[in-house]
């Protein structure tokens, strides 16, 4: 039976939030890493990317992260889009997880020291994923941050199982044109949180030109 909370257990409640600066906290104001966020978008518009570049700066508040690249596994692409973002200054801080299904990602997040943050390359990958493993994954794990990468149908994430994680998503991230359109949970009273991330300021600015 879930535990009743008071009132004062409410107000009184301390919650660890990310210190995030720059173009970061301008983005996603302070969070808390843990629960779901999503990012989706059209295939081309710097998904992988931006979720590279995310995972990095995230590496820098926990002790460990893994990218679960179920869709490219250790391909050609895969290990452009890591050079290009530079993942290798962060050591061993981060591990490549090569197509590894939500069965054994549990398993490996059970053990002691397994990683604080896991990026889930993509929902259309995860075989057999639905509704109730969605929610089987985060309440096991409830002080760990999982991040969904999904495809787009019509400005909307799919396969639908990703349209119900953006809607229990305390981030959610839209991609196109080498931007990231951001909504957030954690905008902060001074602004902070909710403006739009620039993924590469060339490939951006030649998609974006006719378009304003």
């Amino acid at each position: 039976m879930a535990k009743a909370i008071s009132n004062r257990n409410v107000l009184d409640a301390k919650f660890d939030i990310a210190d995030f600066s720059g173009k970061w906290l301008e983005a996603f104001g302070k969070p808390e890493l843990r629960g779901a966020w999503i990012i989706y978008g059209e295939s081309g518009s710097g998904k992988t990317h931006f979720a590279l570049q995310l995972l990095k700066y995230l590496s820098g508040f926990v002790n460990r992260a893994a990218y679960d690249t179920l869709e490219q596994g250790l391909s050609l692409s895969f290990q452009n889009a890591w050079k290009d973002v530079a993942m290798q200054e962060v050591g061993s801080r981060v591990i490549v997880l090569a197509k590894e299904p939500i069965t054994e990602l549990r398993e490996r997040l059970r053990k002691r020291k397994s990683p604080d943050v896991v990026v889930i390359d993509s929902i259309t990958a995860l075989v057999g994923f639905n509704r109730a493993s969605f929610m089987e994954l985060i309440n096991e794990f409830p002080d760990k941050l999982f991040i969904f990468v999904a495809h787009e149908d019509n400005n909307k994430p799919y396969p639908a199982i990703a349209q119900h994680v953006r809607k229990l998503s305390e981030v959610k991230i839209r991609v196109e044109g080498y931007k990231a359109f951001i909504t957030t949970r954690f905008q902060g009273n001074n602004g902070e949180g909710g403006a739009d991330f620039v993924i590469w300021e060339q490939g951006a600015q030649e998609y974006w030109i006719d378009k304003l």
